[in-house]
Parts: structure tokens; C-alpha cells; sequence
């Protein structure tokens, strides 16, 4: 892993990029990771970027699909840090006191439209070929546009490279991400 310190210029400055459009105050350990690639860091982060980041479809349930893939992969840092800003964004679907998205994740408390969108993007992720227009057609029948469409299957594609790197790597969960205050 490469620190900030020991970064690069043009690796610290997409360090800065992502802690900015992150909001976080820290360097996440899945780029510091690719730190001594500034070609790969940049791209990675674009897809990143406009992938998750941007776009039509809730953040909630781009973190929630990102979650649930990398929980049934087993991949822990992809699932904790996911789950973590999955369950900061809560408060979207219940006002209940301790309430975590995550820990509801196929009840009823969530919309349909977001256990149908999760369901549809995990398998597109874990199965790939078992897609069918079944599949597309329930996402449409829920309320997804084709952009959103478009979107919940480049979740898919986007969790299989953020899974794969973290697995690769080994990385850690970032210890900033375990502070009460986050």
C-alpha cells in the first residue's frame, strides 16, 4: 500500500480526488492499494467514479448492491466497507433508532423495487449467464428506466473489480472506517 506521503504527485492528486468526492478526510486502503500504479489508480477511479458515484439510481442501493455481492462472494473488506456506508444512508428508508439497512436487507422494509434491483444485479454479478430478459423485465416492471437498467448492471460489473482487487491484495478495513463518529 502506498501512503499518501510516500505518494506520488500524480498519485496524491487523485488521493485528493477521492477523499473530496468521497467526503472522507482519509485515503481509502482499496486505492492505496494501487498507489504504485498511477494509470491504473486514475482508471479505476474513473469507473469508480462514475459508476457508483453518478448517475440516476440511489447511492443506498448502489452501496446495498455492492454489499450483497461481496457478502455472498466473501469478500470481508468490500462487504464491511459497503455495509458501513450502506448503514450511514439508513435513515432513508426507517427514522427507527438503530435501524441498519443492511440488517434488513430482504424484508419488506426495503422498497420492492430496490430487493428486486439487488436481486437482479447479484445475480447478474455471481451468475452472469443465468440473466435472462425475465430478469430485465421484472426491473422494468418495478419502475427502472433503461438508464437505470444500464446503471444496476454496471454495479454488477463495478463489485467484480472492486472484489477482485481487494481479494487480490488482502487489504484491511481501513481502521478510519470503525471510528464511532463515521
Amino acid at each position: 500500500m502506498v501512503h499518501y506521503d510516500d505518494a506520488s504527485p500524480e498519485v496524491q492528486a487523485i488521493y485528493n480526488e477521492t477523499m473530496q468526492s468521497l467526503q472522507l478526510p482519509f485515503v481509502l486502503n482499496w486505492f492505496k492499494c494501487q498507489g504504485s500504479n498511477a494509470t491504473l489508480l486514475r482508471g479505476n477511479w474513473a469507473k469508480l467514479r462514475s459508476t457508483l458515484l453518478e448517475g440516476q439510481v440511489p447511492s443506498i442501493l448502489k452501496q446495498l448492491i455492492i454489499y450483497n455481492v461481496s457478502k455472498e462472494r466473501g469478500c470481508d473488506y468490500c462487504a464491511q466497507a459497503h455495509g458501513i456506508f450502506a448503514d450511514s444512508m439508513s435513515k432513508l428508508i426507517s427514522e427507527e433508532a438503530g435501524f441498519k439497512v443492511t440488517e434488513h436487507i430482504d424484508s419488506t422494509v426495503l422498497p420492492s423495487s430496490y430487493r428486486t434491483a439487488i436481486r437482479v444485479a447479484t445475480k447478474a454479478a455471481l451468475h452472469t449467464a443465468t440473466v435472462t430478459e425475465n430478469d430485465f423485465e421484472e426491473l422494468y416492471q418495478e419502475g427502472f428506466s433503461e438508464a437505470e437498467v444500464q446503471e444496476l448492471m454496471a454495479q454488477a460489473d463495478l463489485v467484480n473489480m472492486l472484489n477482485t482487487i481487494a481479494t487480490i491484495t488482502g487489504i484491511k478495513l481501513d481502521n478510519e472506517l470503525l471510528e464511532p463518529e463515521f
